[in-house]
């Protein structure tokens, strides 16, 4: 008798609660184009644009030239390869050139 009482009990207790269902999974899409302002027109080292262009979702980022007004950066979204070039001086985007195999 118990263990129908409590059975009975377990069967009520989780129709009560609500089904926990997991929230849905959104892709972030995070897009940069020529002219986007990426540090809000400051200055930044090497290391600072490897970083941003890293925040924005891109993988692999890689340092190609630092030297000079423009910094280039190899990077990867999706499955394209790309070069990207920021302004040393302000922090933005100058070029994207998707990059072939």
């Amino acid at each position: 008798m118990r263990k129908n009482m409590w059975s009975a009990f377990a069967l009520a207790l989780s129709l009560m609660l609500p089904l926990s269902v997991p929230a849905p999974a959104y892709a972030v899409t995070v897009n940069i184009q020529i002219g986007s302002d990426l540090n809000f027109g400051r200055a930044i080292t090497c290391g600072q644009g490897q970083r941003l262009i890293q925040n924005r979702g891109w993988r692999n980022v890689r340092r190609i030239d630092c030297r000079g007004r423009i910094f280039i950066y190899h990077a990867r979204r999706g499955n394209s390869n790309f070069e990207i070039a920021l302004s040393a001086r302000t922090g933005r985007v100058v070029d994207i050139r998707r990059l072939r195999r």
